[in-house]
C-alpha cells in the first residue's frame, strides 16, 4: 500500500495537472483485492464470490481495472435500466466504446405492453453478434432484458452477411439476399432494415450497428466501405469489413433464454440475486397484456396477425425465473455492493467467498462550500489524495476559482482533477484516496448516453425533411407572382439543351414555370394557424403587388421607429458597473446544470452591455426552460453587488409569486435581500416592503405593473428586468419607457423571435438569442396510449407516491367535469383542481396558486395552462385527445414537466394508433422517439416563429402574415429596411462613406436573379426522386460563401458519386450570384455566349460614387473589345462577349473585384 500513497504526491504540489481516468484504474489494478478476486475464480470449485463494500461507481471502475487479466466474458446484471444505463456509461467512460456493450429490452415500455422500439434491437443484436464470435465482452443487463429469449447460435450464423473490401460479388445479388432476410428498398435510408442503390452505391442499415453502411462498388468488386450518419446521409468513417444482420426478433426457429447463449466460462456479475429473480418471475407471470395485442392486431392481415400472435405469447418469447437461475447455476457468479451484515447472511452456500472493500460513498454537500473546504481539508490532513472527475474543463476551472476565493482560502483545498467523470463519487479508505464528482458537489442531474440515439435520429431527421419538402399540390408562394400550388419538377427545352423548371399553378389553372436558379423567391406556405387553405393569387390582376405594396408600407412605419428610438439611446449616458466578483463566481458555479454556449454568450453580452456606459437594453428570447431567468438572476446579483437596486417586471400574479421562489432559492445564502409586490400580499406587508425599497434595504423585488406606479419610490434603481414584454398593455409600456431611457434594461421572452426577423432588426436592439436547449436534463420518457382508467390511475398513483403533482390536459372545456369525477373514481384521494381560460382571472390564478403551494395533487385544465409556469414538483403530464394538437403545442405542453432533478412522464392519449390519420401519428411517434428538450425544438420553432413574428410587430402584422404567407413576410420586411437605408437613412450612409468606410454592392442590392439557356441542373438519373432534388436545390440555394459551397459539393459526392457536368454548372451559379450582388448586379443573363449585367435601377444611388461600381469602369475600360457599357430606360447594363460557360463567367466577375 505505501507504494501506493506516493503516486499522487507530486499532485499535491503547486501544479494542477491532470490526470487521465486511466491512471485510477491503474491504482485499482494493482489493489491486493483484483488479486484476491483473481486468484478466487481461478478455482475452478468456486461459485460464488462477496465483494462487500463495493459501492457507488467503485464498482465499474474495479471491473474495468481487472478486465484484462480477468479475460473472461462477464454479464452485469443491475436492477433496473436506469441503474444498468448508468453502469455501462462509466465502463465506456474508462474502457472506450469497444469493451462493454450494453443489452437492452426490445420493448419501449414494461414488456407486457409490446411495443418494440428498433434502436433498442439494434444493441440486443450486436451483443449477440460480438457474443456469437466470442470475445471476452463485458456486457450490462437488466432484469427486463433477461426476460426476453433470444435466437439461438445457429440460427444467428446462418442470417449474417459477411462482406469485406476486395470481395467479389455483383451488386445484384446482395440486393436479392436483402430481401430474402426481409430488408426494405427504399430511396434513402433512415430506419434499421432498410436499403437503398444508387449507381454504384448501395446503403445498408444492418440491425447489428448504429450507424447504417454505405458500400461503393467497382464493377463486381468492393471498393470501399464506410458508416454514414442518418440526418445527412454523410459518411463517418471506414470499415474494412462488416457484418449485416436482419431483424432477429422475426427469425423462426427456436429461442434460448440470453445466459444460455453466453459462454460457460462466463462469469455473472450481480447486485442482488433475489431481487433479479423475483423481477424475471413477474415478468414471466404478466405475459403480454390482451389490451396491447387487441391494439397491434388492429388492421393487420391474417399472415401479420399469426406473427403477432406468435411474438405475443409468453412460452415462445419469455424466459422463466427458473431458466434464469439454472443459466446463473452452471457459471462463477459474483455479488457486489453489500455490506457486511448482509453477506454474513447469505454466507449459506458453503463455497462462497469475500472480498471486503471499505468504500463510503461521497457524502451529500447540498452545494454548501464551507462545508466542503472543512471536510476535504479535513481529509487531506489525514494523507488522503483528492480527484475531482468532471467531464469539462471549464468545470474544473471554476471549482479551483471557488477554493481559492477570498472565503474558502483558509481551507486549503488541492485536487486533482480528473478528465472524465463517473456515475457516483466514493471515498476509498483502503488506498487513502477520495474521488468526488462535480455533478454532485453542484446537486447536478447526470446524464448518461446509450449507443441507440443516433439509431432514433432517423425518425426525427424523417420527420424535420417531411417538414421541409415540397410534395406536388402543396401551397407554395412566389414572391412576385402570389400564392400557388406547386406542380412539381418539370424539364423544359431551352434553345437546343434542356432546364429542369418549377411548375407553379394558380387560379383558371395557369401555370408558370420557374427557374431553380431563383428558388429563393419560393417559399412553402406557412400560415399561423393551419386553419382553411389560402386562396390561390390571380395572375395579372396586380392584386398580389398591391398587398406587398400595402404590407411593406407598415413595415417601414414599425421600422422607422425603432431605428430613430435605437439612436437617441446610443446618445445617452447610464451607469457603468463593475468588473465580476467572487462572489458572482460562485453563485454562477453554482448554477444546477451547465451552461449552454448560448446561454453563456447571452450572459457574457448582458455583463459587458452593464460594465459599459450606455444604458443597455437587451432583448433575451429563447423557449421555455432554456435559462433566461438564469441569466437574469446573474445580471440582477451583479447589480445588487454594486449597490443598486433591480426590479423585476412580469405579467401576472403568479409568475410574480414564482420568479420571487426561483430567485429567493437562486440566492440564498448570498447577502442579497429579494422581496415580491403584488396584489396577494397584505396591505401591511405592501407598506412595509415599500418602506424598504425607499431606504434601499431591500436589493432585488418581483413584482406586477404595480411596481412602476407612483406609490413605489426607489433609493437607487440600477436594473430593470421585463419578463414577457409583449404581455403588458400600452400605458404599462409607455410608463416603462420614461423609466427606461438611462437605467439599463433587460427585455426577456419565450417567443423565440425568428432568426431573419433578427438581422433585419439588428439594427434597432441588442439581441441575444437561446436556441441550444441544456444539457443533461432528465428526457421525459414519452409514452402514447389509448385512453383507459386504468392508464390514468397508474400514472397518478405513481406521481403521488413520490409526492409529487400531475397536470392533465383536454382540448376542450366541457370535457373537465366528467374527467375529474373519473380520476377521483380511480384515485380516490387524489385532490383535483379545475383551471380554464373562461374562469375569472383572480380565480384561475388561486387555482394555479393552490397547485403550486400543494394544496392540489392533480391540475385539469385546458391548454392554456399559464405559458411561463414552472412547478418543478408537478413531473407528469397526461394530454388527452393528443392527436387534436398540433406538434408545437405538444413539445410545449411537454416542456411543462422535467423542470428538476425527478424523472418525468409525458402520457399522450389517442386512439389506437391505426385509425389516426398519416399526419397524427407521425406527429405522436416524432414525439414518443424524442424524449429529450432539444430535438424537438427544432419542430416547434416554426409554429413558434410566427407567433414571435406577430408578438414582436404588433397584432396587426399577423394579418398580413396569413396572406402573405410566413416566408414570404420575412423577405418583404428585409426588403423595406434595405429600402429605408438607401432612400430615407441615406445620409447615415453617406457619412458612412465619408468616413471611409468601403460600401458594396450588397448595401444596395437585394438580390441579383440570374437567367440562362445553359443545362444547369442534377440528372434524375444521379439525385432520385424530386423532393430530394428540390430539397438539394434550396440547401444550395441558401449557401453564402465559398467554403460552404465545396462542403456542399463534398457531401453531394459522398452520397451520389462523382458530380456530373451539368450538376457542376449548377453549382457554380451559386458564386455567380454572390459575387453579381457584391458589385452591384440586379440582373445577370448568360444567354447565345454573352453575359449581361444590370446594376442598380436608382441612378441617383451612392452605389455610383462607390468604389465596387469603379472597378466595374476600370474593368470596361481595360477590355474594350469584350465589353460594351449601355444605359437604357434608365438602368445601366455592361455586356461581355465570349462567354460559354457558368465557370467562366464566375472566373471575369472575381477578375472585376480583384
Amino acid at each position: 500500500m505505501d507504494g501506493l500513497r506516493n503516486i499522487p504526491r507530486r499532485c499535491r504540489g503547486e501544479d494542477w495537472r491532470k490526470v487521465e481516468i486511466q491512471e485510477i484504474e491503474h491504482i485499482f489494478e494493482r489493489s491486493p483485492q483484483a488479486k484476491a478476486l483473481l486468484k478466487l475464480l481461478d478455482r475452478k470449485t468456486q461459485k460464488t464470490v462477496f465483494l462487500s463494500g463495493l459501492v457507488c461507481s467503485s464498482a465499474p471502475l474495479f471491473f474495468a481495472a481487472v478486465k484484462e487479466r480477468l479475460a473472461r466474458p462477464v454479464l452485469f446484471v443491475l436492477n433496473d435500466a436506469d441503474e444498468a444505463g448508468y453502469f455501462y456509461h462509466d465502463l465506456v467512460q474508462i474502457l472506450g466504446q469497444d469493451q462493454a456493450f450494453f443489452f437492452p429490452s426490445t420493448y419501449r415500455r414494461a414488456v407486457k405492453y409490446g411495443q418494440k422500439d428498433a434502436a433498442n434491437e439494434i444493441l440486443r443484436t450486436e451483443v449477440l453478434a460480438r457474443l456469437a464470435s466470442s470475445q471476452a465482452l463485458y456486457v450490462v443487463t437488466y432484469p427486463d432484458a433477461l426476460a426476453e429469449m433470444v435466437v439461438s447460435k445457429k440460427n444467428l450464423d446462418e442470417r449474417i452477411i459477411k462482406l469485406a473490401v476486395g470481395d467479389q460479388v455483383s451488386l445484384m445479388d446482395i440486393s436479392h439476399q436483402l430481401r430474402d432476410f426481409d430488408f426494405m428498398e427504399t430511396d434513402y435510408v433512415y430506419e434499421p432494415g432498410q436499403f437503398a442503390i444508387r449507381g454504384s452505391i448501395l446503403d445498408i442499415y444492418s440491425y447489428s450497428c448504429e450507424f447504417p453502411f454505405r458500400i461503393d462498388f467497382f464493377g463486381d468488386e468492393i471498393d470501399t466501405i464506410r458508416t454514414f450518419s442518418i440526418e445527412d446521409q454523410l459518411s463517418r468513417d471506414r470499415r474494412e469489413s462488416v457484418e449485416i444482420v436482419p431483424e432477429l426478433s422475426l427469425a423462426e426457429g427456436e429461442k434460448l433464454p440470453f445466459l444460455h447463449f453466453l459462454d460457460k466460462r462466463a462469469v455473472v456479475a450481480m447486485k442482488d440475486f433475489t431481487f433479479v429473480y423475483d423481477r424475471i418471475d413477474q415478468i414471466y407471470k404478466e405475459g403480454f397484456s390482451s389490451q396491447s395485442m387487441v391494439e397491434q392486431m388492429e388492421g393487420a392481415t391474417e399472415v401479420e396477425a399469426e406473427r403477432i400472435r406468435r411474438a405475443m405469447k409468453k412460452e415462445l418469447n419469455l424466459s422463466s425465473a427458473l431458466q434464469f437461475q439454472q443459466g446463473v447455476a452452471e457459471r462463477q457468479r459474483i455479488e457486489f455492493g453489500i455490506a457486511e451484515q448482509g453477506v454474513a447472511e447469505r454466507k449459506t452456500e458453503e463455497a462462497a467467498d469475500v472480498v471486503p472493500f471499505h468504500i463510503v460513498p461521497q457524502p451529500l454537500f447540498h452545494k454548501n462550500f464551507d462545508l466542503i473546504g472543512q471536510m476535504m481539508e479535513d481529509y487531506l490532513l489525514q494523507q488522503y489524495t483528492l480527484y475531482i472527475l468532471a467531464d469539462s474543463s471549464k468545470q474544473q476551472q471554476r471549482l479551483k476559482d471557488i477554493f481559492e476565493s477570498e472565503e474558502l482560502k483558509r481551507y486549503q483545498v488541492r485536487f486533482v482533477p480528473v478528465d472524465k467523470t463517473l456515475h457516483e463519487g466514493f471515498i476509498d479508505n483502503d488506498k487513502k484516496c477520495c474521488f468526488f464528482t462535480d455533478h454532485q458537489i453542484f446537486d447536478r442531474f447526470h446524464k448518461y448516453s446509450l449507443r441507440s440515439d443516433s439509431a432514433r435520429a432517423g425518425k426525427m431527421a424523417l420527420t424535420m425533411k417531411e417538414l421541409q419538402e415540397m410534395e406536388p399540390g402543396d401551397y407554395i408562394v412566389h414572391v412576385d407572382f402570389g400564392i400557388g400550388k406547386f406542380g412539381g419538377l418539370v424539364r423544359v427545352p431551352v434553345g437546343n439543351s434542356y432546364q429542369e423548371m418549377i411548375r407553379i399553378v394558380y387560379t383558371n389553372n395557369d401555370k408558370v414555370d420557374v427557374s431553380i436558379h431563383s428558388l429563393y423567391k419560393i417559399s412553402k406556405y406557412r400560415s399561423g394557424d393551419t386553419g382553411e387553405p389560402p386562396r390561390l393569387s390571380t395572375l395579372g390582376t396586380g392584386a398580389w403587388d398591391r398587398l406587398k405594396e400595402k404590407a411593406k408600407k407598415r413595415i417601414k412605419d414599425i421600422a422607422r421607429d425603432l431605428i430613430k428610438l435605437y439612436a437617441r439611446r446610443r446618445k445617452e449616458k447610464g451607469f457603468a458597473f463593475s468588473a465580476d466578483s467572487y462572489l458572482q463566481h460562485e453563485l454562477e458555479a453554482s448554477f444546477l446544470y451547465e451552461d449552454t454556449p448560448d446561454q453563456n454568450k447571452a450572459t457574457m453580452d448582458v455583463k459587458a452591455d452593464m460594465e459599459s456606459a450606455r444604458p443597455m437594453d437587451r432583448l433575451v428570447c429563447g423557449d421555455v426552460g432554456f435559462g433566461k431567468t438564469e441569466v437574469a438572476i446573474r445580471a440582477a446579483f451583479k447589480a445588487a453587488c454594486d449597490s443598486k437596486q433591480v426590479a423585476v417586471l412580469v405579467p401576472t400574479t403568479v409568475l410574480a409569486f414564482q420568479h420571487y421562489q426561483t430567485f429567493k432559492n437562486r440566492l440564498e445564502g448570498m447577502p442579497v435581500k429579494v422581496d415580491y409586490l403584488s396584489r396577494a400580499r397584505s396591505a401591511k406587508e405592501t407598506r412595509q416592503l415599500l418602506e424598504d425599497l425607499k431606504e434601499g434595504r431591500t436589493d432585488i423585488v418581483v413584482g406586477t405593473h404595480k411596481l412602476i406606479s407612483k406609490t413605489v419610490k426607489w433609493h437607487d434603481l440600477g436594473l430593470l428586468i421585463i419578463d414577457e414584454e409583449q404581455k403588458f398593455g400600452v400605458s404599462t409600456k409607455e410608463k416603462l419607457r420614461q423609466l427606461k431611457v438611462n437605467v439599463d434594461t433587460l427585455t426577456m421572452s419565450a417567443t423565440p423571435i425568428p432568426r431573419t426577423l433578427q438581422f433585419s432588426l439588428m439594427g434597432a436592439r441588442d439581441m441575444s438569442i437561446m436556441r441550444t436547449p441544456p444539457p443533461n436534463r432528465y428526457p421525459i420518457q414519452t409514452e402514447v396510449v389509448t385512453f383507459s382508467g386504468d392508464t390514468m390511475a397508474d400514472a397518478i398513483n405513481f406521481e403521488m407516491s413520490r409526492n409529487g403533482q400531475a397536470y392533465v390536459v383536454v382540448d376542450r372545456i366541457s370535457k373537465l367535469m366528467e374527467l375529474k369525477l373519473m380520476i377521483e373514481k380511480y384515485v380516490p384521494d387524489c385532490r383535483v383542481a379545475i383551471g380554464h381560460g373562461q374562469m375569472k382571472p383572480e380565480e384561475l390564478e388561486k387555482v394555479i396558486m393552490g397547485f403550486m403551494n400543494y394544496d392540489y395533487d392533480v391540475l385539469l385544465s385546458t391548454t392554456i395552462v399559464e405559458n411561463g409556469i414552472d412547478i418543478s414538483n408537478a413531473n407528469t403530464i397526461i394530454i388527452i385527445n393528443a392527436h387534436h394538437f398540433g406538434l408545437s403545442d405538444l413539445h410545449q405542453m411537454r416542456g411543462r414537466v422535467g423542470r428538476s432533478n425527478k424523472k418525468a412522464f409525458c402520457y399522450l392519449v389517442a386512439p389506437p394508433k391505426s385509425t389516426l390519420t398519416l399526419d397524427a401519428r407521425r406527429r405522436l411517434e416524432a414525439l414518443e422517439t424524442f424524449c429529450d428538450l432539444g430535438s424537438g425544438f427544432n419542430l416547434a420553432m416554426q409554429d413558434l416563429d410566427i407567433r414571435g413574428a406577430g408578438n414582436l410587430l404588433g397584432s396587426e402584422q399577423s394579418g398580413f402574415m396569413e396572406d402573405l404567407g410566413y416566408e414570404t413576410y420575412q423577405k418583404i420586411l428585409s426588403q423595406a429596411v434595405t429600402e429605408l437605408k438607401n432612400e430615407e437613412f441615406g445620409d447615415l450612409y453617406q457619412e458612412e462613406m465619408d468616413e471611409g468606410q468601403q460600401l458594396t454592392g450588397d448595401d444596395f442590392v437585394d438580390d441579383c436573379s440570374i437567367e440562362s439557356d445553359l443545362e444547369m441542373y442534377f440528372p434524375d438519373t444521379y439525385v432520385p426522386g424530386s423532393s430530394e432534388r428540390m430539397l438539394l436545390y434550396r440547401e444550395l440555394d441558401r449557401i453564402e460563401n465559398d467554403d460552404d459551397l465545396a462542403a456542399y459539393r463534398k457531401r453531394i459526392i459522398d452520397r451520389f458519386g462523382p458530380v456530373p457536368r451539368e450538376g457542376e454548372e449548377l453549382m457554380h451559379v451559386v458564386s455567380l450570384r454572390r459575387l453579381g450582388k457584391r458589385l452591384g448586379c440586379e440582373k445577370i443573363m448568360l444567354k447565345q455566349g454573352t453575359m449581361q449585367m444590370q446594376f442598380v435601377s436608382n441612378v441617383q444611388s451612392p452605389f455610383y460614387r462607390s468604389s465596387m461600381f469603379s472597378k466595374v469602369l476600370n474593368y470596361a475600360t481595360c477590355h474594350v473589345q469584350q465589353c460594351a457599357l449601355k444605359e437604357k430606360n434608365n438602368k445601366r447594363f455592361l455586356r461581355i462577349a465570349r462567354i460559354t460557360s457558368v465557370e467562366q463567367a464566375v472566373g471575369i466577375l472575381k477578375e472585376i473585384q480583384k
